[in-house]
């Protein structure tokens, strides 16, 4: 028979003698045990004495932790917490160097255990060690241990660090401040001050009079990656429990003294790999200097502030020269809402309003400012190349730049304090000065340039930020050290590709690779075909408009075509304007027989984008083309209003002749819904109890014909 869950079976070592093997009931007092133990041994005053583990930190165990001991676990006969706190008090205050040193040394080893630690600071340990600091005739290795078991007893939080003197401090600082110091002193020096600034309030002021950054800064530029750690820790302490008014201040000093650079080139391009804490400790010092931009993120703009109204008026000028202004106040109003409508803001009269809601606030303007000023030629072009688009194709910049401001806040988590144990820190940001209006700056070019690929309309703004948000956290993931690269990494995740990845991410999970899953696929995927010609035919039979092209290319009007509900007509006809909703029967004069159809033809290979002229001015178009061809040599022309309506018509005229739906919509339309249809029979076979017996084989075939472990 197995032990009793009580009975843990234990050796004990006692130096000089045999260990004793037994079986510790977890059920008698821990005193109890020692006195079984010390009579063993023949050892007498077993009070004075205790159990640890022998290896690892060699705890104390006590009533509260003895629930941890395994069997088999190796423990040791002690001297108990108290008498040992007891005995290295006086050998650390008797006048034998040689016994003070290996007391101390002993002391930091075993500071690190809360049991001893507590009998230690009661006896007063604290103030003794703070006392042989302060006296300053401690050096070299014996006071690399007092700091060492200070900062261990500190450490448990039994005592409160606004205990600590000034004269401490003072001393402790002056080994920082040193140009020549021990590398092990410096360490716990370090260590020790950012203790003191993120446990207290006071002690902050008081570290921070006797700390500057520049001495801090120092001791990046060595090649001992521990004491960077420590520097860029107190650092990143010093900075997170600064008053919000001394934040920009110390923000301003550390660009002066060149923090960024050094940083760079001593540590993130250091001939050495990077250690976890040290990148923990950038990633602390990324967030908080991006939460620099917390106040301006959370501004409201004040329409009535002239000031920052200029800077809007200043970017009008910028884009669109504002110096030939007309003179009367009506006719510059005017020409102020034309150009505000083409910079792509939401209140054309007042853009100021577009600036109220926070985040991203003020962010948003200063963001677009500094592109304006700093990469004047982009930002003309954007603004210009959008505004010479159809008005249902412009990429509006104002609103894009005010939600892109808002998403690189979320994604970089503006505002939101560090994550402890978090090492997601991005080297391209040490790369610049002014590292976040750069991000921004290859962003918006991004979000453009997306705008472009999916050929979107105003309705389809949140699907283009969503794709952007995808690229940019894609691009992030990878980790690049420069803005130049990061510029690369985007270029290569055009929407087609984040399309592509999303299909391959799909498919390449482990679990839907087994043969026995793909035949489940193979099995679902016509019954899923099904459903998506039927969502396809459907929409045909609800009808889309589109605008009509006159023989010069422009749009003169609406046209509106729908599939009759017993899928054997196409009824279209013309409107004079967008309809809302959908348009009966009757309005549509002109119809089409299925039968008579012959084909559909898309892109160049339309009638209405084979002419030159048409090729040159229509290029944005020239994807979302597709014409029915039907007897006796007749076509109907259509573009689609954007991708989406495209997919759905090419595939739902497809489906009607019979044809192979094969669009990007149709295939992720497919993975996805197999993929969730799969799950769904997945998770009812695994909630299927199985029989002792298996039973009799089925006459018909079964639903699911395979095998499949899911162990």
């Amino acid at each position: 028979m197995p032990p009793p869950a009580d009975i843990v079976k234990v050796a004990i070592e006692w130096p000089g003698a045999n260990a004793q093997l037994i079986e510790m009931d977890q059920k008698r007092p821990l005193s109890s045990i020692i006195r079984e133990v010390c009579d063993g041994w023949s050892l007498s005053g077993s009070e004075q004495f205790a159990l640890r583990y022998a290896d690892g930190p060699q705890l104390y165990i006590t009533e509260q932790s003895r629930g941890e001991i395994k069997n088999g676990t190796i423990l040791r006969l002690a001297i108990s917490p108290g008498r040992a706190a007891r005995q290295l008090l006086e050998r650390i205050q008797s006048h034998g160097i040689d016994a003070r040193l290996e007391a101390l040394k002993e002391l930091a080893k075993l500071s690190a255990d809360p049991t001893f630690a507590t009998e230690f600071i009661n006896m007063e340990g604290i103030g003794t060690l703070a006392r042989l600091v302060e006296s300053g005739t401690h050096f070299g290795e014996m006071l690399a241990f007092t700091l060492t078991a200070f900062l261990e007893l500190m450490d448990h939080g039994i005592v409160s660090w606004d205990l600590i003197s000034l004269s401490f401090i003072k001393q402790i600082a002056g080994y920082v401040n040193q140009p020549m110091v021990d590398v092990s002193i410096l360490q716990r020096s370090l260590a020790i001050l950012e203790s003191m600034v993120l446990n207290s309030h006071s002690l902050y002021h008081r570290v921070a009079q006797e700390i500057t950054v520049g001495q801090l800064i120092g001791h990046l530029q060595v090649s001992n990656q521990e004491i960077q750690t420590y520097a860029i820790a107190l650092i990143n302490a010093l900075f997170l429990k600064a008053p919000e008014d001394r934040r920009q201040e110390m923000a301003s000093t550390l660009a002066q003294k060149h923090l960024r650079s050094i940083i760079l080139n001593h540590v993130i391009r250091g001939n050495r790999p990077i250690k976890a804490e040290m990148a923990h400790q950038l990633y602390v010092l990324q967030v908080l200097t991006f939460n620099l931009l917390e106040e301006r993120m959370m501004t409201k703009m004040d329409p009535n502030d002239q000031a920052q109204r200029d800077i809007i008026f200043e970017l009008r000028r910028i884009a669109f020269d504002g110096e030939n202004d007309p003179t009367g106040t009506e006719k510059r109003k005017a020409m102020y809402t034309k150009d505000y409508k083409m910079l792509g803001f939401t209140n054309h009269v007042n853009p100021a309003m577009d600036f109220t809601q926070t985040p991203p606030g003020m962010l948003a303007l200063d963001n677009m400012l500094y592109l304006a000023k700093v990469h004047q030629d982009t930002y003309i072009r954007i603004v210009l190349e959008n505004s010479s688009r159809e008005d249902k194709h412009e990429c509006p910049f104002g609103r894009c730049a005010i939600e892109l401001t808002r998403m690189l806040c979320e994604i970089l988590q503006v505002g939101e304090l560090p994550n402890e144990g978090c090492n997601d820190y991005h080297p391209m940001f040490f790369t610049h000065d002014r590292a976040w209006e750069e991000f921004f700056c290859v962003c918006i070019q991004l979000l453009n340039k997306t705008w472009k690929e999916m050929r979107a309309t105003a309705e389809d703004f949140n699907k283009v930020m969503q794709v952007v948000r995808e690229q940019i956290t894609r691009a992030l993931a990878m980790k690049p050290a420069s803005l130049d690269q990061l510029k690369n990494k985007l270029r290569g995740l055009s929407y087609s590709e984040v399309l592509r990845l999303r299909q391959s991410e799909r498919m390449s999970q482990d679990d839907f690779q087994s043969p026995p899953i793909i035949e489940l696929r193979e099995r679902i995927q016509p019954e899923i075909l099904e459903l998506i010609k039927q969502q396809r035919l459907n929409r045909l039979c609800e009808g889309s408009c589109f605008r009509k092209l006159g023989n010069r290319r422009r749009q003169e009007k609406f046209w509106f075509c729908r599939l009759s509900l017993n899928h054997k007509v196409l009824h279209y006809g013309d409107l004079d304007e967008s309809p809302q909703g959908e348009v009966p029967f009757e309005l549509l004069s002109d119809k089409i027989p299925v039968s008579d159809i012959k084909s559909v033809v898309t892109g160049k290979d339309c009638p209405h984008m084979k002419e030159k002229s048409a090729l040159k001015q229509n290029k944005e178009v020239l994807e979302l083309a597709f014409s029915v061809l039907y007897d006796p040599d007749e076509t109907l022309n259509f573009v689609a209003p954007n991708k989406y309506e495209y997919c759905i018509w090419t595939d739902g005229l497809c489906a009607l002749l019979g044809r192979e739906m094969g669009s990007d919509l149709t295939r992720s339309d497919l993975d996805t819904l197999i993929s969730m249809e799969m799950k769904l029979r997945l998770l009812d076979l695994e909630n299927i109890t199985i029989p002792e017996a298996p039973p009799p084989v089925p006459k018909e075939p079964s639903s699911y014909n395979f095998t499949y472990n899911y162990s």
